[in-house]
């Protein structure tokens, strides 16, 4: 394949629906022609279970339930959207994927890690992600973040420490993964915070060798 495959990650409320909106902008006044994308969702099948996924409250969702959900729309949105897009040479930007699904079904849920890492690796098949960013700040903050702007969705039930695993997750992940994952600091203005990841992605050189 000969596009180049960006995913964005972060706790509730870190602004990565805002910032990769620009990014894509960004990236498209330079010429690139960008898929943007998310999870989960990104086709009409997968879009249908972020709202099962999000919005169930009638009943409780078992973990596993849970996880099989978020990897069976991922499997759809791979096949459908993220292969073909990066087959035509674009670059995809997707608003989350598998490194969620590590950090809120793994850390969060307490899914078994080899549980987890067998249907990401299943579900995103050859559609691994070029590199990473994750948009970091303190979990409370971001929660608070988020309830201002009006979400309420199933995850903004849960509590407080069962988001602080998830943000050591994500900082685990980019200390495992270097050169795949970059940690950018979400505590500041929206200017600064698109900044920092514009010159962070003009910085890849896999990114700039692949689309010259």
């Amino acid at each position: 394949m000969s596009g180049f495959f960006i995913t964005i990650e972060g706790v509730e409320g870190s602004g990565k629906s805002t910032q990769i909106k620009l990014l894509a902008a960004y990236l498209q006044e330079k010429g690139h022609t960008v898929t943007l994308t998310r999870e989960p969702g990104g086709t009409p099948l997968a879009e249908r279970i972020r709202d099962l996924l999000l919005d169930c409250r009638e009943e409780s969702v078992a973990p596993l339930t849970e996880l099989f959900l978020y990897e069976a729309a991922r499997a759809q949105h791979v096949n459908a959207v993220i292969l073909p897009a990066l087959s035509r040479g674009e670059i995809v930007l997707c608003d989350r994927y598998v490194d969620s699904t590590t950090a809120y079904q793994g850390a969060g849920r307490q899914v078994k890690e080899g549980t987890i890492v067998s249907l990401n690796r299943l579900a995103a098949g050859d559609a691994w992600p070029d590199h990473t960013f994750i948009l970091d700040m303190p979990a409370d903050k971001g929660l608070q973040r988020a309830r201002a702007r009006g979400s309420d969705d199933r995850m903004m039930t849960e509590t407080l420490e069962f988001h602080q695993r998830i943000r050591e997750e994500f900082l685990a992940l980019a200390n495992r993964e270097p050169e795949r994952i970059t940690i950018v600091d979400a505590g500041g203005s929206l200017e600064t915070i698109q900044q920092d990841l514009r010159d962070q992605i003009d910085r890849i050189p896999k990114f700039n060798d692949t689309l010259k």
